[in-house]
């Protein structure tokens, strides 16, 4: 059984992480997501334990288990596939940087800069008037 254990504390390494499940069986791999840049710890991590009846004990008693004033959420992972589909289903899986907003373009429709605000027209409010020279 694959168990997935999200708001650990950045302190929790994967010793640590393994030592807690196989108080409730044998656990096959334990790992603590790291970030790739700074090699600290992404505050995630997967479990796999050899049987589902210790891998369901493991997540009746250490979710909600606090460590470092975190509570841990303990759950059954999920499938990539099963995962990217109800991402999609969100409406988008957030790919390209566009995170399902609209793109707001820096210019209105008349092709003038918009600042974002009411500026008497819609258009780009010049700073001085012509006529204040």
């Amino acid at each position: 059984m694959n168990i997935f254990v999200t708001n650990l504390s950045f302190k929790v390494q994967t010793d640590q992480l393994r030592e807690m499940f196989e108080a409730y069986g044998e656990v096959t791999s334990a790992k603590v997501i790291l970030d790739h840049e700074t090699g600290r710890s992404r505050g995630f991590g997967f479990v796999e334990m050899s049987a589902d009846e210790q891998g369901h004990q493991a997540i009746s008693a250490l979710n909600a288990y606090e460590i470092d004033g975190k509570a841990m959420v303990v759950q059954e992972a999920r499938p990539r596939e099963e995962m990217q589909a109800i991402k999609q289903q969100r409406g988008g899986n957030n790919q390209g940087g566009s995170y399902n907003k609209p793109y707001n373009k820096p210019y209105n429709n008349s092709g003038s800069y918009n600042n974002g605000g009411s500026n008497n027209g819609g258009g780009y409010k010049k700073r001085y008037d012509d006529n204040e020279f």
